[in-house]
């Protein structure tokens, strides 16, 4: 089933100020919050759905993105998400702390944790790469396995609950106003949030009971990404102390440029150059595409400037509508240099009727084959 519009989850036009977001945000973060609505399914599903929506329509980045390319610039492959796709409710609790903060204490919910005042689980900073891919890769889409160093869990580290917090992750404190009694939480000075410290660790592991390990991931890139485009694997980041949950990791893409080929969106242009004697009596020629070389008729008196478009041939659209076209650049080299007998035979041609420009109304400006080139 197709995934709903950021905009219409949260009710909002795209037009939309960062103010107006988190504003829409919070409006359902409160409605369906699970401590307001317990054992509610429904309203947890719509939970997570406005925290997917303000995740990727808060970041400036993200929303761009979104704005071109849609949900398959975030989720185009498994192993990918934008958000909801790959969070629960730890991942909403520990990401967007801001939103619940202002209303975590007095509104009568359980703060940091969902569900009566869970122990909070801290979530490990994301990793980032930057992938470099061929425009093949890029048309044809792409696992690439990748080694990385990522922060993980020695082995013998073990952990006991945090004193200051009993495992919490939180202090709360009541406070006497005029108004009555507020209860505000904040996260614990102690654990940092994470509910449990150290309680042994090998001379390796870092103050978090952590190690730096080389790992190889599969990434798998689907067909149609762009140049800055960047796609997240879900847990594939640094590992959190105790029973926190991993970051994600953030994977850049790099386009290479192509020895024969230049991309403009989902088209490609192809620079062919064909001689004189081939520009008169046409030719065939054996040209490069992503997927392979093809042969191509060129027919007799051909203009230089002349475009041939192979539909299809071009990089499939990133969110699945059909692939781009081929267009073939005709170029008609004239020669720099003739020996006396080509010389003697192109001035006798100067006043023949067959070598005088003849441009009939079919033949298209410059500026209409540029148009042409973008319909």
């Amino acid at each position: 089933m197709a995934k709903k519009d950021y905009y219409e989850i949260l009710g909002i036009s795209k037009s939309a100020t960062a103010a107006d977001i988190k504003k829409a945000y919070r409006k359902m973060a409160l409605k369906f919050h699970p401590d307001k609505n317990p054992d509610d399914t429904e309203a947890e599903s719509k939970f997570k759905e406005a925290a997917e929506a303000y995740e990727i329509l808060s970041n400036a980045d993200k929303k761009a993105r979104y704005d071109q390319f849609g949900h398959q610039a975030f989720d185009g492959s498994g192993g990918f998400g934008g958000g909801g796709g790959g969070m629960n409710m730890d991942d909403i609790f520990s990401q967007f702390g801001d939103i619940f903060g202002g209303f975590g204490g007095g509104g009568g919910f359980s703060g940091g944790g969902f569900g009566g005042g869970q122990q909070r689980r801290v979530k490990g900073s994301n990793l980032r790469i930057r992938v470099k891919l061929t425009l093949e890769e890029i048309a044809n889409g792409v696992e690439k396995k990748i080694k990385v160093k990522r922060k993980v869990q020695a082995e013998g580290t073990t952990y006991r609950t945090c004193s200051t917090c009993n495992g919490s992750g939180q202090i709360t404190r009541i406070t006497n106003t005029i108004l009555g009694r507020m209860q505000t939480a904040a996260t614990c000075t102690t654990c940092g949030g994470a509910g449990q410290t150290i309680d042994q660790k090998p001379a390796e592991a870092d103050g978090h009971g952590l190690i730096i390990k080389e790992e190889t991931v599969s990434i798998k890139i689907p067909a149609g990404v762009v140049d800055g485009m960047q796609l997240k694997v879900t847990g594939k980041g640094n590992e959190a102390p105790g029973n926190g949950i991993s970051g994600d990791m953030l994977v850049a893409i790099e386009e290479q440029d192509h020895e024969s080929l230049q991309r403009e969106g989902d088209n490609l242009h192809y620079d062919m150059y064909i001689s004189l004697p081939d520009a008169v009596l046409g030719t065939s020629k054996e040209i490069d595409t992503v997927t392979g070389k093809v042969r191509i008729k060129v027919e007799a008196g051909v203009q230089s400037g002349k475009i041939l478009r192979l539909r299809g041939k071009g990089i499939p659209n990133i969110n699945g509508y059909g692939k781009g076209d081929l267009l073939v650049h005709v170029n008609v080299w004239t020669p720099k240099t003739l020996n006396k007998e080509q010389k003697e035979f192109f001035e006798s041609m100067r006043d023949d009727e067959h070598f005088s420009p003849k441009p009939e109304s079919t033949d298209k400006s410059f500026f209409e084959k540029v148009k042409d080139m973008f319909s």
